[in-house]
């Protein structure tokens, strides 16, 4: 069949941010594809109340970020490495895609991503909730769920800690991300306590992200940095041991499509963060896999976890599972699930993942033409 006689594809617009890299890898991989280009919706026009869709589109709900006046607009701040924001960005965020929701049901449109599942991913109590009542391992959350307790500042943290009996945990805001606000912290015997982080505190007590991790050390300091936190909303779990390589500490991220394992990458780090953009490196995938294998697991099974996460929200187009390997690479625990989670470019599919030679935003249009494909299947 010629490329002239081919059926056309399915009519997608995308929300994101016209000039950004996620647009323009999902385009790339559309034109790849032989598809035309998505339409796209800017932010911008979202929040502005601009936004309109039309009948028959597919329409994808991609990250808001990277563009500093939507992030004025969500977050209410000039400056984007503020740190300051989140509960009122969550807000915002969820009534937007709201929003967007009833505009394309109005329009006749169909959204690729539910509002109702983004809402849980971005708040991590629910999505930590979410995932232990699936019986998808965990760590350990004192703040897990609706009606967990409010740490609203330091006394909160500290007595929730003694209660559980809990000496090191990520402190982390309900809703940030890319490591924004977490606090890797610890605990000790007379009062001790040091807490390792990107955040940076000024002179006037602002907060601001670094792209140096630093230590604070002692109670007062500590505190301070977790009041300044705690108006927007915290998060509490238990700090696993994990694994590592070459000496540093690594953990995966493994994004699954479709409910489909198919991408993943291994990150390593000095640090407890081991995001790229704080000095995270990538590791070896192979090496990961053998170790899991030698210490008597089974590596489809691994990805099966992280499959088993992305089951929670089956109305997400794709995730981002960070998988977190225990000491030894014996068993594995899912640390977050994040909503846009497939920024990964040039990262090529899993042997037998049926995205081999396929990078992230490639298998995602795989995805939605076989869904497309079902559907005329099923009206035919």
């Amino acid at each position: 069949m010629t490329g002239s006689a081919r059926r056309p594809g399915p009519r997608l617009a995308v929300v994101g941010i016209p000039t950004g890299r996620r647009v323009a890898l999902f385009q790339d991989a559309l034109r790849a594809a032989g598809l035309p280009a998505a339409r796209v919706v800017p932010w911008l026009d979202v929040l502005g109340g601009r936004a309109e869709f039309r009948a028959d589109e597919l329409v994808r709900i991609d990250s808001p970020g990277e563009d500093t006046e939507v992030e004025r607009a969500l977050r209410g701040v000039d400056d984007p490495t503020r740190v300051e924001g989140t509960r009122l960005w969550y807000e915002r965020f969820t009534a937007a895609v709201l929003e967007i929701g009833a505009l394309a049901a109005a329009a006749g449109a169909e959204l690729l991503d539910d509002p109702a599942g983004l809402a849980v991913l971005f708040d991590k109590r629910l999505c930590h909730a979410a995932l232990s009542a699936a019986a998808v391992p965990v760590p350990e959350s004192p703040t897990s769920g609706a009606g967990a307790p409010e740490a609203g500042g330091w006394d909160d943290v500290r007595a929730l800690l003694a209660a559980t009996g809990l000496r090191r945990v990520f402190v982390k805001l309900a809703h940030g991300s890319s490591a924004s606000g977490v606090l890797a912290l610890e605990t000790a015997s007379r009062g001790r306590v040091q807490a390792t982080t990107s955040v940076e505190r000024d002179a006037s007590g602002r907060l601001f992200n670094s792209l140096r991790v630093r230590r604070y050390s002692g109670e007062r300091e500590v505190a301070a940095l977790i009041d300044a936190l705690a108006p927007d909303g915290l998060h509490i779990e238990r700090w696993l041991p994990k694994a590592s390589q070459h000496g540093r500490v690594a953990d995966l991220r493994v994004v699954v499509v479709a409910g489909r394992a198919t991408h993943a990458v291994v990150r390593t780090s000095r640090s407890p963060m081991t995001n790229l953009h704080l000095g995270g490196g990538r590791g070896d995938l192979e090496a990961a896999r053998a170790a899991t294998e030698a210490a008597g697991g089974s590596w489809a099974g691994t990805l099966a976890v992280c499959e088993r996460a992305a089951e929670c929200f089956p109305g997400v187009s794709r995730v981002g599972v960070d998988l977190l390997p225990a000491t030894g690479w014996r068993r594995f625990a899912v640390g977050e699930v994040n909503a846009f989670g497939d920024l990964l470019p040039r990262l090529a599919g899993l042997p037998g993942s049926g995205a081999e030679g396929l990078d992230t935003y490639a298998a995602q249009v795989a995805a939605i033409l076989s869904r497309t494909r079902n559907d005329h299947r099923a009206h035919a």
